[in-house]
């Protein structure tokens, strides 16, 4: 049967949905709750949201409006969701950019994004301010000091908005509107713009709060996950702004500061990544102070289940373990709190996404793996998917096939549902033919009562195609002595698995929310 097009089926329609309402409506509700917690100052909801209208005030007299682009450059502090919400209140699209980046890599970011205006936090402006100029994009400052107090004179945001009239409401916007460009890692090339709607972002929130997670708006969640990052920025100020909660944030993550302000502003939901779950049992073990902490949430990356066992055992506070990606805003599945945790796996997909296994061999075209706890490529659908990657079809069509977008991550799927990852792809090294999955291995290295933090990785080699190496870093007060690692791991894993090689090192290289950058410890060790 072949209906003719109708505007009413056919259309956008006439619905509205802005991930500014997060903000927006939790102000008019709660507009006496605290939202943030810094350096000592307490700010609530009601202000908040002024200082965020007089915010897009500013932008707007410059004409920014739906669909421009804001980039941003601020760590955590009250500016960044300032300029986030304010952002998106004009129905622009965010663009946050990696802290760490340099001058190129910003450009870079300014150019592939077509950014109208970026926003630099002071201490940031010595990479932003020649990556804007070669760029040809405006650049506004926050927390610069004012023009003839020792720095550059440069146009202040904070001064532009006091001048400007404040917006009323935010502008609406199609649930499917981009809201977000997040820039991924990049450690395959260039880094590729994923944009997100409005609609993924309030639907992951939605999820999160309905089903995983019991936060209330009497809760304090830390915040010192990176906010341009997705985890932080969805997981924690969104979902913690939309209950109400008040979120202690942290520019720079150091355990024994971070310990500190838990205790002080008596914490409640600890959300991180597992290198700054081992950063606070290091912590712990330095001092006796605790929060009252209600549970912790770990995402980024695997979270080794002696890590979960030692953090739960000094905080008293059980671990709701979670898998996400960027372009998936961020959440795949969860071990919520309404269901008994299963500890070493990611739990059940969130509502509304499809979670399956595929043949990570095939190309092209998507071969399910029907048989429970087949191993093979994790492939997603649902609400949560980005729209695509900006200007790069051909990236878009290699990611996303037959629906399904192919996350890189190698797992398995129980009957049950129940997900486990098991490596990335690209990180699993092929040793004289067989399969080394470096989790599994830096799970067992974790167990040794002197090893702090393990991350495994292959080496070329042209006896064996890759050879194991490790680095790891010492409990605090501990030496560790590699070739005594080496012989504990032989005992414990199969010949193939276990390092040849073990680098005691002082720190290890970490991304912005704490992963740790195998590749360069490949680069460093493999030469």
């Amino acid at each position: 049967m072949t209906h003719q097009p109708d505007e009413a089926i056919d259309g956008d329609g006439f619905g509205t949905l802005s991930a500014a309402s997060i903000l927006a409506e939790t102000a008019r509700r709660r507009p006496g709750n605290a939202a943030l917690h810094f350096m000592g100052t307490t700010t609530t909801y009601a202000e908040l949201w002024d200082q965020t209208r007089a915010y897009a005030g500013a932008l707007r007299a410059r004409g920014i409006g739906p669909g421009d682009r804001v980039a941003m450059i601020v760590p955590n502090v009250p500016d960044f969701p300032r300029v986030y919400y304010a952002a998106l209140s004009l129905g622009a699209v965010v663009v946050p950019v990696h802290l760490l980046f340099k001058a190129a890599e910003i450009e870079f970011v300014l150019r592939d994004s077509g950014a109208d205006v970026v926003v630099v936090a002071a201490p940031l402006l010595g990479e932003a301010i020649p990556a804007a100029e070669r760029a040809g994009v405006p650049l506004l400052t926050v927390l610069a000091p004012p023009a003839g107090a020792g720095g550059p004179a440069l146009p202040r945001l904070e001064e532009e908005a006091a001048a400007a009239t404040p917006i009323v409401r935010h502008e609406p916007v199609r649930p499917t509107a981009a809201a977000t460009i997040l820039y991924t890692s990049g450690t395959t090339g260039t880094p590729k713009g994923a944009v997100g709607s409005h609609l993924a972002v309030v639907e992951q929130v939605h999820c999160s709060l309905v089903d995983a997670f019991d936060l209330r708006h009497t809760d304090v969640v830390f915040g010192g996950l990176p906010l341009f990052h997705a985890f932080g920025q969805v997981s924690v100020m969104n979902t913690g702004f939309r209950v109400g909660a008040a979120i202690i944030l942290l520019p720079k993550f150091e355990p024994d500061d971070a310990l500190a302000l838990m205790v002080k502003h008596d914490a409640t939901v600890f959300t991180a990544v597992p290198t700054m779950f081992m950063g606070m049992i290091e912590a712990g073990r330095r001092s006796e102070a605790r929060p009252t902490l209600r549970y912790a949430v770990s995402g980024g990356a695997s979270l080794p289940l002696a890590v979960l066992s030692a953090f739960e055992e000094t905080f008293r506070a059980q671990v709701h373990e979670g898998y996400g990606l960027t372009e998936t805003a961020p959440t795949v599945s969860t071990n919520p709190l309404t269901e008994l945790v299963r500890p070493g796996t990611v739990g059940k997909a969130i509502w509304g996404v499809d979670v399956a296994i595929a043949d990570a061999d095939v190309e092209g075209r998507i071969e399910l793996l029907e048989e429970p706890g087949a191993l093979g490529e994790i492939v997603v659908r649902g609400h949560n998917l980005m729209k695509g990657y900006l200007g790069r079809p051909d990236a878009t069509a290699e990611a996303i096939v037959d629906g399904w977008f192919r996350t890189g991550d190698l797992g398995t799927v129980t009957a049950e549902g129940v997900i486990t990852i098991v490596d990335r792809k690209k990180d699993m090294i092929i040793r004289n033919g067989y399969n080394v999955y470096p989790t599994e291995v830096e799970a067992v290295m974790a167990r040794h009562p002197k090893v702090a933090m393990a991350a495994v990785f292959g080496v070329p080699d042209d006896a064996h195609g890759q050879e194991v190496h490790a680095a790891v870093l010492a409990h605090d007060g501990e030496t560790v002595d590699a070739d005594e690692l080496v012989g504990y791991m032989k005992e414990q894993v199969a010949a193939y698995k276990y390092p040849r090689v073990v680098h005691v090192m002082e720190q290890l290289p970490l991304g912005p929310s704490g992963k740790i950058l195998k590749r360069e410890l490949v680069e460093q060790f493999g030469a």
